[in-house]
């Protein structure tokens, strides 16, 4: 399954990130590494963007780069 998949308040570890050099590069600068833990906050209204939380720090995807971040939903840590 895909990042762009979970719903809102839905957890996952990253597993796999399938993109090019320069936009793994730049998804690994925001802390978005395979083995992160990841919580989905919100979908836009237009769902063009999600806004996740991962290591304490909450960033907006494109859902074309969400898609791209494969995923194992989790048990949510509190």
């Amino acid at each position: 399954m895909y990042l762009n998949e979970l719903s809102k308040n839905e957890c996952a570890k990253i597993i796999a990130i399938k993109c090019t050099d320069k936009l793994k590069a730049r998804l690994s600068s925001f802390g978005i590494t395979r083995g992160s833990d990841v919580f989905i906050i919100e979908h836009t209204l237009s769902k063009n963007t999600i806004e996740i939380k991962i290591n304490n720090t909450k960033i907006a995807l494109r859902k074309s780069e969400a898609k791209l971040i494969e995923v194992e939903k989790s048990l949510c840590k509190n």
